[in-house]
């Protein structure tokens, strides 16, 4: 069968079904993609950080190299390359400080690794100071930027300089990480403004001899890094300063592995300085980096942050969702964390208590109300709906601090029951700073969330149905439990799931009234974002709760129904 235009029939009813499908997405498109960008691509950043764990390894990555084939377990300190590995990260990653975000990130798992870190930060430029200074009163030229520059110029060692330039942007990028992160680097990227500064786009001011780089491959690194940092951190090139002391040092690395043949071999600029400084040298002991790190702190000397600095080295961690259910990473693999240290685990079991708490009594106290609401007469009705209401038009943070001066013990409520002489004065009852009184603040705040749901549903229940069932012989027990209650589980299951999704993530109540113990692993989550900084762990703490709330809602499902889930008609 064929259509007007001649082509078949089934082709062009696939055609006019694709063009009404295209219609409807763009119709639907805005509202898509600003959902995508504000809802959905900021959950799936903050779920990545559970688990993303990159920065020791982008500030770290020849110490982390170099502790890859050690034994943690043997007990020994990892060997001296592995010192001299931390020496030159840290020293860059003090350069630009991001030493102390490195040390409070592996502080989550140690205690002691951030003031570890900042305190040897602050020293490292001291390491092989004697060495440094021998170099400077042998010659003077080694404190001239063009000097070095005459020295290390040439070509062939593009490979140094761009190895140099990722490691420096991987560390200075480590804000953007993440998907988000990304995601909005390509929308900048569309505009012609990358997020962050790539590799070929940084100008040093000059090329790498590749045959120094050969010759020399510490100093030239280390060089390599100076120039980066200059031309990125600074806006100037090598010509603006002399080198870091860490180029002084990594020079008195490589003067000493060459034997005096092989350097009178090399014949690069200014080689005759070169040769000059390896003799002087050997005068001067060479840099001790393991005794330089343990007398700039003595808990170098210890496996612990060694240990630490191994464990959380891989690019993804598991260690936050150990974190959030009180287990930690050991050598022996997760174990879980001391008693007295455990309290994820309470908090969670707090929640899901007091959530349900506060669900059945939004139960008990709405399903009379909204009984009332739905059989008083309309005018009546619509005064009292607008009592309900009331509480909305009132600010949350009101609410709450009005039950804090109701609840406490100087409060309302305690000097009524003071002055109907039912409670003594000097025993006054205790219902704020615990759960009870979160309990009754968060039913109150929460109720019309339950009442709403059930008036719709029992409005639609005729009243003929429970004046046949009495005149069939019913009580008005019978007549409720049989016919009546039966038809509102619709409308409980509907309040019911609204108010547990929204006390189960509630936060300003609790914290205002709750104290000690009448907190949720909302009010956790909340403190490790603004306070402690440790957004892998709350976003572990949150990925475990939305995994709870998925799975509870998948029970409901299979036991109400959530077909059964009215909330009117």
């Amino acid at each position: 069968m064929l259509a007007a235009d001649g082509t078949p029939l089934k082709k062009s009813l696939a055609r006019a079904l694709r063009a009404q499908k295209l219609r409807a997405l763009a119709l639907i498109a805005p509202l898509l993609i600003f959902v995508l960008v504000t809802f959905i691509a900021p959950i799936a950043d903050m779920l990545f950080r559970s688990v993303e764990n990159q920065i020791v390894r982008d500030t770290l990555p020849r110490t982390s190299a170099a502790l890859a084939t050690w034994d943690a377990e043997s007990g020994d300190l990892p060997p001296d390359s592995a010192f001299e590995a931390l020496y030159s990260d840290l020293f860059l990653a003090a350069e630009a400080r991001r030493h102390t975000r490195l040390g409070q990130r592996l502080n989550y798992e140690n205690t002691g690794m951030s003031s570890l870190f900042r305190g040897t930060g602050r020293d490292v430029d001291d390491f092989g100071e004697a060495n440094v200074e021998m170099l400077e009163d042998l010659d003077d030229r080694w404190e001239e930027a063009e000097f070095w520059i005459s020295m290390t110029s040439g070509t062939g060692g593009a490979a140094v300089l761009d190895a140099a330039r990722e490691r420096f942007i991987r560390l200075d990028d480590l804000s953007t990480r993440g998907p988000l992160g990304d995601a909005w680097c390509g929308v900048k990227g569309v505009f012609g403004a990358p997020c962050a500064v790539s590799a070929e786009d940084v100008d040093l001011g000059f090329t790498l001899s590749g045959d120094f780089a050969e010759t020399f491959p510490r100093t030239a690194e280390a060089y390599a890094e100076f120039a980066v940092f200059m031309a990125i951190e600074e806006e100037e090139t090598v010509a603006d300063d002399e080198p870091w002391e860490a180029v002084y040092v990594a020079l008195d690395r490589d003067l000493r592995a060459l034997s005096p043949e092989e350097l009178a071999a090399y014949d690069g600029p200014e080689a005759e300085a070169l040769r000059a400084a390896q003799a002087a040298l050997a005068d001067v002991p060479p840099v001790d980096f393991r005794a330089a790190f343990v007398a700039s702190d003595e808990d170098w000397g210890t496996v612990e942050p060694w240990r630490t600095i191994r464990t959380y080295a891989p690019p993804y961690t598991t260690g936050y969702f150990l974190n959030a259910v009180d287990m930690q990473k050991t050598p022996d693999g997760p174990a879980l964390r001391d008693e007295d240290e455990r309290i994820y685990g309470l908090l969670f079991q707090r929640t899901l208590f007091m959530s349900l708490m506060i669900t059945f009594s939004c139960i008990l106290l709405g399903y009379p109300v909204a009984w009332l609401l739905a059989n008083l007469p309309m005018r009546t009705a619509n005064l009292l709906m607008i009592l309900v209401l009331l509480p909305f038009w009132t600010s949350l943070l009101v609410r709450t601090s009005a039950w804090k001066v109701m609840l406490q013990q100087q409060g309302v409520i305690n000097d009524v029951l003071v002055w109907l002489g039912l409670v003594a004065d000097d025993g006054r009852l205790i219902m704020i700073n615990n759960q009870f009184g979160t309990i009754v603040a968060m039913t109150h705040i929460l109720l019309p969330f339950m009442i709403l749901p059930l008036y719709s549903v029992m409005q639609t229940i005729p009243p003929s149905y429970m004046r046949a069932a009495k005149s069939l012989g019913a009580t008005p027990l019978t007549a409720f439990r049989r016919v009546y209650f039966p038809q509102t589980v619709p409308g409980i299951g509907a309040g019911s799931i609204l108010v547990f999704i929204l006390a189960i993530g509630y936060y300003i109540t609790p914290e205002i009234v709750g104290g000690t113990t009448g907190t949720f692993i909302s009010n956790r989550i909340a403190y490790h974002i603004s306070s402690s900084l440790n957004w892998g762990l709350a976003a572990a703490l949150g990925s475990i709760l939305l995994v709870v709330v998925l799975v509870l809602y998948w029970a409901y499902d299979k036991i109400v129904g959530i077909d059964n889930v009215k909330l009117g008609g």
